[in-house]
């Protein structure tokens, strides 16, 4: 099954909302649109995973990238993840400290800016 994918804007941030399971299946379908969001010059991206009931290392990725080319063309990203199971996947491979994960998407546009952290590959 294919995630639920939405994208709105917030106070000059692209919010792409995701629900369902985030995998090797489905994550493709999140990458291609994050790809085609900065592609066409979106630089403040916020991923509202709120909806998501499980990650894979797959899904990790497509975050990884979607980091890289942010910052490629200094923009920023930053996730929106309550869900233990995406939270305590986040803090096991330790992204909870390359991403800005935030409780709510207000909060995530309210944080001021953070300073890059260096994106790690996560194999799967």
């Amino acid at each position: 099954m294919r995630p639920q994918i939405r994208v709105s804007e917030h106070e000059g941030w692209t919010v792409v909302g995701v629900d369902g399971e985030l995998d090797i299946y489905t994550a493709p379908r999140l990458r291609e649109e994050l790809v085609d969001l900065i592609g066409a010059g979106r630089r403040r991206l916020i991923v509202d995973m709120d909806g998501v009931t499980f990650i894979d290392s797959t899904g990790l990725g497509v975050l990884i990238g979607a980091l890289k080319r942010l910052h490629a063309v200094k923009g920023e990203l930053r996730v929106v993840a309550t869900a233990e199971p995406v939270l305590r996947l986040m803090r096991v491979t330790g992204l909870n400290r390359v991403f800005g994960v935030f409780a709510c998407v207000d909060a995530a546009v309210a944080s001021p800016a953070r300073q890059p952290q260096p994106a790690r590959s996560v194999s799967g």
